[in-house]
């Protein structure tokens, strides 16, 4: 195992061992100019490449109190919590206790949201492939399960169950109460003995304080005149979100588990539940990347050569980071980043064909992008809104005009444009800066039953869709899940 570290800011120009693979060497360059060109103060990786394991970390912790950032420093990994906590139901479903094709009510008999029927329907399975179809952005800051599971009871469907992926946050803190309903314990506690302790993963927990004498990476983000400022306070999120995001863990305990669901032979699942955690997905859609859909947790992203890739990552204020694994490729990468310009990094080596073409010889499905006439974009212009509900309970809402622009779509916020998107096939779009540069994403568009546009996929949520003559009053000036902004803002867990 080979072990980078540099205390610096910014990163670039740290000599790169030239007895490394040339991949690994241009993995190391291409953080360290992406650290460089994007101001992010510290970045962790870990490499699983032809056999060998490779970790490390380049930057710092904070640019307030620096120490050097390694392979062993914590950082929130936010949404990759969700696979840990898919696979905690994994062992539950391996004894008995719970079944993913039994229905939520099976367990929790009072579970509702303001649909009765979907309430009634739900499956546990729906819960974890993000298709229960409820508003997924639900942050409510509760100090029990029980208690958020009960405050989702005035929460809208969107879509019937079963019928179409929407990432969903709150369903995952569903899932987690049902793991607490089915061992008798406290959700942390449980995952610790299902899934961390059986591991090993020493370095991995729901406080710093699990990990003593470890670095803490500190989220960072921009002040008004663009200064990096270090923002420790956006460390804390509430208990509620911890079956959704609230780990913290190191490169070097996110590589162990790469290894662990690559099929290390760790005892832990039998073989064939791991395997059940990446079969029978659900429906398909965008999540940055083109999507089969998602099994028990993971993301399952096509590619044009076949073998799938499997991904997740995580996204909260300052706390910025990708993990994928090819199994056909014994190949995995996490990296980890302390910044809310992390993003553009992972964007490139999680969204693109950077990280996959090099270390496991696979490409993203074809996308080369049109020019439309303006008759073929009108029929997706339109004011899409998306909601959320904030930590206190209160509605948070996020509106994007999309209006026809030299053969593409301009998305625009306010007024102010934030990305364009030119089609690549029906219904579906690339993401592009403003400038028209590549931001390494897609989203996609939903029709209505009578076939009109009803909504946009961006970002995994769904934006409905009305006329750009609509007078729909914001609840929130944020756009933290269109493109990085300054700190602080509203959990964004991916």
């Amino acid at each position: 195992m080979v072990l980078r570290t540099a205390a610096a800011l910014p990163a670039a120009g740290v000599p790169v061992d030239s007895r490394l693979p040339r991949a690994v060497r241009d993995l190391e360059e291409k953080i360290q100019d992406g650290m460089a060109a994007y101001r992010i103060p510290g970045v962790a990786y870990g490499l699983r490449h032809q056999g060998r394991d490779y970790v490390g970390g380049f930057g710092v912790t904070s640019v307030a109190a620096p120490r050097a950032v390694g392979a062993d420093t914590l950082f929130r990994i936010a949404s990759t919590t969700k696979t840990f906590t898919g696979t905690a139901v994994m062992r539950l479903v391996e004894n008995g206790r719970l079944d993913l094709d039994r229905t939520v009510r099976s367990y929790l008999p009072r579970f509702r949201t303001a649909d009765e029927a979907a309430s009634r329907r739900v499956t546990l399975r729906q819960l974890l492939n993000h298709s229960a179809g409820w508003l997924g952005d639900v942050y409510t800051s509760t100090p029990t399960l029980s208690g958020y599971v009960e405050a989702l009871a005035a929460v809208p469907q969107l879509t019937p169950p079963g019928q179409v992926f929407s990432y969903n946050n709150a369903a995952i803190g569903v899932a987690g109460r049902l793991i607490e309903v089915a061992t008798g314990s406290e959700y942390e506690t449980a995952l610790r003995a299902l899934v961390l302790n059986p591991l090993r993963l020493r370095q991995s927990g729901f406080s710093p304080d699990d990990v003593p004498g470890a670095a803490v990476a500190v989220p960072h983000g921009f002040d008004l005149e663009g200064n990096v400022v270090a923002v420790p306070e956006a460390l804390a999120i509430p208990r509620s979100l911890h079956p959704a995001g609230g780990l913290f863990s190191s490169a070097r305990d996110q590589l162990a588990w790469a290894r662990y669901h690559l099929g290390d032979g760790s005892p832990l699942l039998e073989r064939r539940s791991l395997r059940a955690m990446r079969w029978r997905p659900g429906p398909g859609g965008t999540l940055f990347v083109e999507l089969d859909g998602a099994g028990v947790t993971w993301m399952l992203r096509p590619t044009a050569e076949g073998p799938r890739v499997v991904q997740h990552g995580g996204d909260l204020p300052g706390q910025h980071s990708g993990f994928m694994i090819v199994p056909e490729r014994d190949f995995a990468l996490t990296v980890l980043t302390n910044s809310e310009s992390g993003p553009l990094l992972t964007a490139e080596l999680f969204g693109g064909d950077w990280a996959i073409s090099r270390f496991a010889g696979l490409h993203n499905l074809p996308a080369t992008p049109r020019t439309l006439p303006p008759e073929a974009l009108a029929e997706y212009e339109g004011r899409y809104v998306a909601d959320q509900i904030g930590l206190a309970g209160e509605p948070a809402r996020i509106v994007l005009d999309l209006v026809a622009a030299d053969g593409r779509l301009s998305g625009r916020v306010d007024g102010v444009e934030q990305m364009l998107l030119p089609f690549y096939r029906k219904d579906h779009v690339l993401v592009w800066a403003p400038d028209g540069s590549d931001a390494h994403s897609r989203a996609d568009f939903l029709r209505n039953p009578d076939g009109t546009v009803g909504w946009l996929r961006f970002s995994g949520r769904l934006f409905r869709r009305h006329p750009l003559t609509t007078d729909v009053h914001r609840t929130t000036g944020s756009t933290a899940e269109l493109l990085p902004a300054t700190l602080p803002h509203p959990p964004t867990l991916r």
